[in-house]
């Protein structure tokens, strides 16, 4: 077994079961590509999780990407294969799907957290963005969840116990047209006990989505003076106030600022492999897609580092060219192109004005802060 030491330990790997999806949602990056669509097949699968086990300790697997996992017919048997190489499984899900059984199955598993994405808080604010959903249905199901995990306590063959730390979050894309739900949308949280709830921004991957961000003209900022808080109960400070009158806020002895110029996959020490067994470093360059930042077109062409069925993951880890980039994305030597965003260079992340070549991250707004995963 790999023992690592240097700085750059594989800690957490998201796995794309698949690329399909039971829903047709305004804001999926499917809007804006032409690839084949499929489900990674049990084989290949295998392969990643005989990777997994040539580093120590046995990094998190995520199961999530760019499709609904649980349509996978296989997901149990590949959360029971992930568990039981030692890693901590996580997995993200529409909810749609959750049923009760689909729900024990999971438990029995071994999941030890499902991310539930809910980006309204009414049916018809739910469904205008996540077309073909139901809101109530998934509402239901994670009641269900957790009655099913309570239940389980009692039963006398305690066929559950190792589950009973299994946690709940909530994801929630904001955007003009549903940031007003957000508020009940944290009251779901409080009532159904999730641990966590995360925002992120919308990233538009059509030019008619692009109306919708909540970050635009936020640059224009600069230059107004900083704000350090010291330590005090936020209940009683207006954020909001406070944003409007400089450029950053101090808290605790963190600022929103860090977030600018930092990778938070470089940062965690995460990789990605697609459905078909394509490995790459980020979620971002997992699949070639079109967004719209600054309102411009600007195309992010994937970077396969390599396939597992080729490569052991232990090789596409270390591979030369793949650390390179690591410690390149770690300085973050681009130019700012999601602030400036008016040259030739900004179309696409194939090379930018400071000389840097293929994938160029200048434009990437995982690194600005703006957008995020679990």
């Amino acid at each position: 077994m790999l023992s690592i030491d240097s700085q750059f330990i594989l800690n957490k790997l998201y796995i794309e079961p698949t690329n399909r999806c039971n829903l047709d949602c305004l804001t999926c990056m499917r809007n804006s590509w032409d690839e084949p669509l499929g489900y990674m097949p049990m084989d290949l699968f295998g392969q990643v999780i005989e990777g997994l086990k040539d580093f120590s300790p046995v990094p998190e697997v995520f199961f999530g990407g760019f499709g609904e996992p649980l349509s996978h017919p296989e997901i149990i048997e590949m959360v029971f294969r992930a568990k039981k190489a030692g890693a901590t499984v996580k997995l993200i899900t529409n909810g749609i799907l959750l049923t009760p059984e689909m729900s024990r199955e999971l438990l029995e598993a071994g999941i030890d957290f499902i991310w539930i994405s809910i980006d309204g808080a009414t049916p018809e604010s739910y469904a205008d963005i996540r077309l073909g959903a139901a809101l109530p249905r998934v509402l239901h199901n994670i009641k269900q969840f957790n009655q099913i995990i309570v239940s389980s306590c009692y039963e006398e063959c305690c066929a559950f116990v190792p589950q009973y730390r299994t946690r709940l979050g909530i994801t929630f894309v904001a955007m003009k047209r549903n940031i007003g739900d957000l508020t009940a949308v944290l009251k779901m949280g409080r009532d159904f006990k999730v641990e966590h709830i995360l925002v992120t921004n919308l990233l538009p991957y059509t030019k008619e989505m692009y109306d919708e961000i909540l970050y635009a003209n936020i640059w224009d900022s600069y230059g107004d003076p900083s704000l350090t808080l010291p330590r005090m109960n936020p209940k009683f400070v207006s954020l909001d106030d406070l944003y409007r009158e400089v450029n950053t806020v101090n808290w605790l002895e963190s600022h929103i600022a860090n977030a600018i110029n930092r990778c938070p996959f470089i940062d965690k020490g995460c990789g990605a492999i697609s459905w078909d067994g394509n490995f790459s470093p980020c979620l971002a360059l997992l699949h070639t897609n079109t967004s719209y930042v600054m309102g411009y077109s600007h195309s992010t062409r994937s970077w396969k580092i390599g396939n597992v069925r080729e490569h052991s993951l232990k090789e596409l880890w270390y591979n030369n060219d793949h650390l390179a980039f690591r410690e390149k994305v770690k300085k973050f030597e681009f130019p700012p192109c999601s602030i400036c965003g008016t040259c030739d260079f900004f179309e696409n992340n194939e090379e930018d004005c400071w000389g840097n070549n293929f994938p160029s991250c200048g434009g990437c707004l995982w690194a600005q802060g703006l957008i995020r995963c679990p």
